[in-house]
């Protein structure tokens, strides 16, 4: 069943039940961020889950890019803010402080230790684009307090487990494998790398990270970026299995159309298409 973090989701309800774990009203300083019901929604209705995520992960890669964070802890970062709340309700804790945190978090876990003081800053320009760095005041000295104390929330929530085999070595694996049977024409006109990684980091938006394997999101990636461009692998029509089951044997036709159909639900999200 494809559910790598399924145990981790159905477990959470004991750890949650546990004294000493704060609610985001026991967080301090995080009164400066946007909660879920400040996204752009419908008005009067309450904004989706989904689209909450969508935006909070959005902020996720923007920051982590001006932090000069490396794809892989920027992917870890989103997989740990992602899995916290396949444990916990939405409703119980401010999904920006989680996500600094989780950037935070995910800089230690990946060896690229961020500074507390650079992820205020850069989130603080995010949420206020024209603003000054945060003056060494006390509502700095809080809002870091809030992401530490938060960290410590999403490690006990998440029992630790905060370390996760990523996509992309085997992407990285395979595009190899594709570009030696493709004809050198049709790899050079064709940007299916540069789309493969761009649809591996969009997944992220979403909880693909967590209901699929990695080397299926690697194949599946690939399989929407060739179906893109039309492009069809030689000889497959000879072969005893297509491509993608070469690449990887457990992998299925349903598999991969249930990631690309959920590709394109974030791709709905991002464009506003109902």
């Amino acid at each position: 069943m494809e559910a790598a973090h399924s145990d981790t989701c159905e477990k959470g309800a004991e750890v949650l039940g546990a004294e000493g774990l704060p609610g985001a009203e026991g967080l301090p300083g995080a009164e400066g961020l946007p909660r879920a019901e400040g996204l752009p929604g419908a008005e009067g209705l309450p904004v989706p889950k989904e689209r909450v995520h969508f935006e909070v992960t959005k902020f996720i890669m923007e920051a982590g890019i001006k932090l000069g964070m490396r794809s892989i802890p920027i992917a870890t970062a989103c997989t740990i803010y992602h899995k916290f709340f396949c444990v916990v309700s939405l409703d119980a804790y401010d999904p920006y402080l989680v996500a600094m945190s989780s950037i935070y978090l995910a800089g230690k876990v990946e060896e690229q230790h961020l500074r507390t003081r650079d992820i205020i800053n850069v989130s603080n320009r995010y949420f206020n684009r024209d603003s000054k760095p945060l003056e060494l005041n006390s509502r700095f000295w809080e809002l870091r307090d809030s992401i530490v104390q938060c960290e410590l929330l999403v490690l006990r929530v998440l029992r630790f487990q905060v370390s996760f085999q990523h996509p992309h070595k085997y992407l990285l694996h395979y595009l190899i494998s594709l570009k030696n049977w493709l004809n050198r024409y049709t790899w050079q006109r064709t940007p299916i790398s540069i789309t493969a990684w761009a649809l591996l980091r969009d997944s992220y938006h979403g909880g693909l990270c967590l209901r699929f394997q990695a080397q299926h999101l690697a194949v599946a990636v690939l399989y929407l970026a060739l179906h893109v461009y039309g492009v069809e692998v030689p000889a497959e029509s000879e072969s005893d299995k297509p491509w993608w089951q070469v690449l990887s044997e457990d992998l299925t036709k349903p598999i991969i159309d249930n990631i690309v159909s959920d590709l394109i639900q974030i791709y709905s999200m991002d464009t506003g298409i109902p």
